[in-house]
């Protein structure tokens, strides 16, 4: 079975514009993207660890690993409070690491679903040259 992976980068905002400029100057010259652009990006690896909590992180985990029936059923698993549960994945839906579904039956709860089995960190120890 082949991973499927999400990319992290750490990137400063002028780094990131200009990444996006190269996509739209290539897109405009007709060479589009062979795959869909995908991963997130943060101005620092502070900025990184207070969205990408360990919290987070285990949550992530347990939804692949244990594919819960709700949030609430997450909730259980975890041994957390209902409420932060269902912020931490809000916040998770929010930058796209976590995908809901809602179930067949009008009385079915929402299913947290992760669509990937690596998370890649892409740290640099210095910055580019201009």
């Amino acid at each position: 079975m082949k991973t499927k992976c999400v990319n992290i980068t750490i990137q400063s905002l002028a780094e990131s514009l200009q990444d996006f400029l190269r996509v739209i100057k290539a897109a405009q010259r007709g060479h589009l993207p062979k795959k869909p652009i995908e991963g997130l990006s943060f101005e620092s690896l502070d900025a990184m660890r207070k969205v990408l909590t360990p919290k987070r992180l285990e949550l992530l985990q347990v939804i692949r690993q244990t594919r819960p029936v709700s949030v609430y059923a997450l909730a259980k698993t975890t041994g957390r409070d209902l409420r932060n549960v269902q912020d931490d994945v809000a916040m998770l839906v929010r930058l796209d690491l976590v995908t809901l579904s809602r179930g067949r039956h009008a009385r079915a709860g929402v299913s947290p679903r992760v669509g990937y089995d690596r998370i890649r960190l892409d740290i640099p120890l210095a910055a580019p040259h201009a």
